[in-house]
């Protein structure tokens, strides 16, 4: 790939840090690359050049589409609206069950047209779409600073801003986010400190220490944790999850436990349905209010209720809201029938005509 420096997008200065020798640190995700002069980090988006960090993925993007908010998941975030999600290549994990492994293991193509922030703001106010999302791959590695100039020029056509993401940032990267607009985030769980099949060099605690970041900056958060048959399934590692989620989290934050089933590297047999339930079951008993089983196709683990009086408030159906009943008061959410407070962000927007593909 033949670089230009003039056409490449600068890191910001305290996102990375030179070592000598040509050298520089990325600062910008947890793994904090050390890369060579004219070399790469993991997520290949990256790239030391006479010791200056640049972004030379900086709007190549390998999907743009409006999508249904839920299918996310987020369940508690400006329920039944749609967002504008775009994508870029690479990740910063590797994930070998990776779900999106055609994007997320691809390096960026050798020849591409890229989007300014300015089109994709376009596109999705064309779209009558509520936000803007970033998905699929790992974005905030990958697309980080596009992602700050999309962001904050949505906030200001009244576009919310949200991420789908394994949460694995620096504390910096992530205010940088959030100091432009991005207040939604879906965290994926990867596992636990004794998974030893996959991943080992992760430090998993890292995404609690940054959800709840998240939450004390004033974001929303929902926890996504996809059960991977015979590596993060077992007993001590779910428990710590649920023990995690309640120590630096609350009761209130959704836990979206996710049904696995093979792809990319690993074969192992779809998650066991009954092992999803017990899971489900075990983080409801610690107190998690909002409990889901997702990848399931079935509405009732899909269905949010009152956790004081047990009233049904929101029904989803194939990734849209069915049923929708919860007073708002400003900002705020409660149980039409006890008053209780309910975790929900952003406006319910009514049923709309849509195509998922």
């Amino acid at each position: 790939m033949e670089l230009d420096k003039k056409s490449l997008r600068k890191a910001f200065e305290d996102l990375y840090e030179k070592l000598g020798d040509g050298k520089i640190r990325c600062l910008i995700c947890e793994r904090k690359c050390v890369i060579d002069n004219m070399k790469r980090g993991l997520c290949r988006n990256y790239i030391n050049i006479d010791g200056v960090l640049y972004h030379i993925g900086y709007g190549v993007l390998s999907a743009v589409e409006s999508r249904p908010i839920e299918i996310k998941p987020f369940f508690h975030y400006w329920p039944n609206s749609t967002a504008l999600t775009f994508s870029g290549y690479g990740c910063n994990f590797y994930c070998p069950w990776c779900q999106n492994y055609l994007l997320s293991f691809s390096d960026l193509p050798k020849s591409y047209d890229k989007f300014s922030p300015e089109e994709l703001v376009k596109i999705a106010i064309l779209n009558g779409d509520e936000g803007l999302n970033a998905s699929f791959n790992e974005p905030t590695a990958t697309l980080f600073d596009f992602l700050l100039d999309v962001f904050d020029l949505g906030r200001r056509k009244g576009l919310y801003g949200s991420i789908v993401t394994n949460g694995y940032l620096t504390i910096k990267a992530i205010k940088k986010l959030v100091d432009v607009g991005v207040d939604g985030w879906s965290i994926d769980i990867k596992g636990c400190p004794k998974m030893r099949k996959a991943l080992v060099s992760v430090d998993h605690s890292i995404i609690y220490r940054n959800a709840k970041y998240i939450i004390d900056s004033g974001g929303h958060v929902e926890m996504v944790y996809l059960v991977v048959t015979n590596t993060n399934d077992f007993e001590e590692c779910y428990q710590w999850i649920i023990d995690q989620h309640i120590k630096y989290l609350g009761h209130d934050v959704p836990l979206h436990v996710n049904r696995y089933y093979p792809a990319n590297y690993w074969k192992e047999l779809s998650t066991p349905i009954n092992k999803l339930i017990e899971i489900a079951e075990e983080a409801k008993k610690s107190g998690i209010e909002y409990v889901y089983i997702g990848n399931i196709g079935d509405s009732t683990y899909e269905t949010t209720k009152c956790p004081k009086c047990g009233k049904t408030l929101v029904v989803r159906i194939g990734y849209r809201v069915r049923f929708f009943d919860v007073d708002r008061e400003g900002d705020n959410y409660k149980c039409p029938k006890c008053g209780y407070k309910i975790n929900i962000r952003g406006r319910y927007i009514p049923s709309k005509k849509i195509s998922l593909f």
